[in-house]
């Protein structure tokens, strides 16, 4: 290189650059166990407090546990953190909105074949329990069985 193409010290520029190659967003990036605890919580504390975040946006992104000691890559699994104090209590359902996801759940996990209501969800592919489609005898204490009531007019 000629002395003449080289820039004297003052014209040199400091850039900042990221090495992930694109922002975070314009959010600050904290390090696993890094963030402010008493102030910055994810949505899953959130939810363990009985609280929601209320309407406002997430302040800060988290770094996963794997990423936060690898400082040249790019975390896929970043975390939002929220603002505590603009948490709000988390909404109580009515009781018309629990009866409907109560009927939703017994649609899901009501055999139509044998009308056994079972403990967990029925597999879609199947439309039936294992016991109706296949003969695989189930275990008596993993399903309820429901009367059959008939709408007949006598």
């Amino acid at each position: 290189m000629v002395a003449s193409q080289v820039p004297a010290a003052d014209e040199l520029v400091v850039r900042e650059t990221d090495p992930y190659g694109e922002p975070a967003q314009g959010f600050p990036e904290y390090d696993w166990n890094c963030a402010p605890k008493d102030f910055l919580v994810t949505r899953r504390q959130l939810r363990a407090a009985g609280l929601c975040p209320g309407g406002h946006g997430p302040v800060a992104q988290l770094k996963c546990r794997r990423c936060s000691h690898r400082p040249l890559t790019r975390c896929t699994h970043l975390a939002w953190l929220y603002r505590l104090d603009l948490a709000k209590p988390k909404r109580v359902p009515t009781l018309a909105q629990e009866a409907a996801l109560d009927r939703a759940m017994a649609a899901r996990s009501t055999c139509p074949a044998c009308r056994r209501r079972y403990h967990h969800c029925l597999p879609t592919s199947l439309d039936t329990c294992l016991e109706c489609h296949d003969g695989i005898p189930a275990d008596p204490s993993s399903y309820i069985t429901l009367p059959i009531t008939h709408h007949l007019a006598a």
